[in-house]
Formats: C-alpha cells, structure tokens, sequence
C-alpha cells in the first residue's frame, strides 16, 4: 500500500471520535446559481474532509519518495513549482525591461514623531511604456538596530492604506505595526495590473506580454510579481532587516502573496488570510468557491490551462497543500475567518495540515493538530500557524496582531 494512502487510513481512523469544534455551518455555493445554506456535524464534516485522496507532496514525477532536504530543493521544489506556472498561474515572461527606484518623500516626523515615512516610485519601462508602482513604508524611529517588516499586497480602495493618516483602516494598521517595532510597508494592486478582464492590454500586461499562450501570466501572477519589485527596494533599506521582511495578502491578495513567497524566496515569511480557493482552500474538496466558479467569475487571474480543470478538480495535478509546501522552510501563518463559508476554513486548514511533510523534512518537531482550532484561538507549530476568527470575510486588527505574534516567535 502507498505510504499517503496509509496515511490518510491512519488519519480517518484517528478522528473516529472527532470531537464537535467551533464553526457551526458552512454556506456552501455548490453551482453558480444556487447558494444553499449546508449546516453540518463537525464531526461527520471534518471525516469527510479527512477522507480525500490527495496528490502526495513527496512524491516526484519518477514515483520516488523525496526524503531528503536535498533532494526536496533540487527535484520536488522545482517540479511542483513548474506545474503550478504552467497549470494554475502562468509563466511570467521574459521581456526585457528598465527599472529605476526613487525615494521621491521622507518624513522623519511622521505618526507624531514616531515613524518616518517613505514613499518610493518603482518605476518599469519597455516597449516604450511605463509604470509606476508608489510602494509607501513607516519605519520606527530610532531602533537599536534594523527592524523587521510587513509588506501588505493591499486589494481594497487606495483609502485603507492613506499614507497621510488622515484616513486609518484596521485592513493595515500601520501605528499598531510601528508601536511593537515593526516597519509597515505596503502598495495599490491595481497599479501593477487592473483587477479587470481587459484581455491583459493595460498594467504590467501591456508592458512585458508580446504574445500569450496557455501558459500566460494571469492577474496574480502580475501582481506577485510588482511585490517582488517593492522587496528590491525594501531589501535595500538600511532601517529595515532584509532577512525578516514578511509579506501579507488578503482574500485574492492573500493567493498573490502565496505565488509571490513561492516564486521569491526573499520574503522571510507569508501571511495568507482568507486565500480561499486558488490560495489555501484544497480545490478537491469542491466545497465553496470552485475551480469553475473563481473562474468565471475571475477569469483574468489564472493562467488558461487553469480552466481546463473546471469541475475537473481530480485531473489537476497539483492541490494548495502542495503550494503550501513551496514556502518551507520560512514561516507560514494560514488564517480564516468563522464566517467565511464562501473560502472554507476547514479546507484552508486541511492544505496546511497536508503540506506539513515538507516542513518536516526541515524541522521535524514541528506538528499541527489533526483538530480544527477552537475561534479566536491561535495555533503555533514551530513555522506554522493558523487561526479561525470570528466574523467574516474581512482582514482585522484581531488578525494582524496575531501575525505580529508570530512573527516576535519565529523571530526572537
């Protein structure tokens, strides 16, 4: 018997007495028409959810079990990395471009004094065209030495991230960031490529793409890319450690920041909130938002091939516990919310739970529970962490200082 399906009999076994836990329905769109309320057991959900034949993450194309740490970086790691460009995300391409980076504002007196504001054009020119990304950051005054930071992919109204302050939004809390040490940087999606299908004619798309094939860079893939660009300059800054530089997304920014930390091995960590399907949600489950359904109603994200899996899940050759294990060995916070039926928490806690192999083979006391967390409390294994918030589909001051949490664990 292969050693993953004994594993999952090992696991099914050992959650025969699965005791009730904390989210008490799911609202599950099962087609693109209906959106039923399911309210289920935990119990008899969570057996259910145990009970999945998944593409094992150990596994190389030639059948050989990876057991080694070397042999995951130099055949497993390329590999998965490989079929999630060509299946899922696309392939960035390969024209040249110009970059310049300017500090065009520095404001030592910024948050009262606090703080000192930078703001930074990245500027990307070809083919004639060019692009601005206007990354801002608020770096502690006076630290004893160069501090950690948070790069925030911020997906909502330019609005909750007012570099002036004279708007504030919990979605990036940028004083509370300041207040324990930690820089807080951040920069508009939309300005790397619109969140529109325009047939990939404007943004960094008008820019780099001479032709398109299946195997295209979608919406995502651009806008993991453009934090990469802001990591250039950040890595850069003298005030702030290179080497602890995190990268947070919400809901689509939570999968850009995903691909981005898989593709750039830069950021020291990832933050995913609410990723759903296409980021933390394990697709075979079907439970929630689609493959068919993020699709149509995104088609602009993913690249073409993408589509091909439509109520295909099983085809894919890869599930999101495998995109998961792409950020080994660098800490990884999962995070859902009660009340987010649409992303399935427990699906998002399944992918990180099946990605936990890799992670071993670099650290093998880390160890999640094989039990969905209780609401509102936080669980910490070594580089892994996870929560399920109470609420809804939404990124809180709750959730950020429990990221900040983790990362004075992960980095004391």
């Amino acid at each position: 018997m292969q050693p993953f399906r004994l594993f999952m009999i090992c696991l099914i076994l050992a959650n025969a007495s699965f005791p009730r836990q904390s989210i008490a329905q799911i609202n599950a769109r099962n087609s693109a028409d209906t959106v039923p309320m399911a309210r289920y057991d935990p119990e008899l959900m969570t057996m259910k959810a145990f009970n999945l034949v998944l593409p094992d993450v150990l596994t190389a194309s030639n059948g050989k079990t990876i057991e080694k740490r070397k042999d995951w970086e130099k055949i497993g790691r390329p590999e998965l990395l490989e079929l999630f460009t060509t299946q899922v995300y696309g392939r960035v391409p390969e024209t040249p471009y110009q970059k310049s980076i300017k500090v065009v504002k520095v404001d030592p007196n910024a948050m009262e004094g606090k703080a000192t504001l930078k703001l930074v054009d990245i500027t990307i020119t070809a083919n004639g065209k060019t692009l601005t990304i206007h990354l801002g950051l608020f770096v502690p005054n006076h630290p004893p030495k160069p501090v950690p930071a948070f790069l925030l992919i911020c997906n909502r109204a330019k609005s909750n991230i007012d570099f002036t302050r004279e708007q504030k939004s919990d979605f990036w809390p940028a004083e509370q960031m300041v207040a324990r040490g930690f820089a807080a940087a951040t920069f508009w999606n939309e300005e790397v490529d619109p969140d529109k299908h325009d047939n990939f004619k404007n943004g960094i798309h008008g820019l780099l793409d001479t032709q398109r094939n299946p195997e295209s860079w979608g919406t995502l893939a651009a806008w993991a890319w453009g934090a990469s660009r802001c990591m250039d300059y950040l890595v850069t800054d003298k005030m702030i450690n290179p080497k602890r530089i995190a990268l947070v997304g919400h809901s689509r920014g939570a999968k850009t920041a995903l691909w981005a930390g898989a593709n750039d091995e830069r950021f020291a960590m990832i933050v995913s909130n609410e990723a759903g399907c296409g980021g933390t949600s394990l697709n075979r489950r079907k439970y929630g938002e689609t493959i068919a359904l993020i699709n149509k109603g995104f088609p602009h994200w993913f690249c073409e091939n993408f589509k091909s899996y439509n109520q295909k899940e099983e085809l894919l050759p890869v599930d999101q516990h495998m995109l998961l294990a792409l950020i080994a060995p660098r800490p990884l916070y999962v995070a859902s919310a009660e009340k987010d039926y649409w992303g399935d928490p427990l699906g998002q806690y399944l992918a990180l739970y099946f990605a936990q192999p890799v992670f071993k083979l670099f650290d093998p006391s880390s160890n999640l529970p094989k039990l969905l967390p209780m609401v509102n409390t936080p669980v910490i294994s070594r580089n892994f962490a996870y929560h399920v918030r109470d609420g809804v589909h939404n990124l809180t001051l709750k959730d950020w200082n429990w990221f900040m949490d983790f990362a004075d664990v992960v980095w004391k």
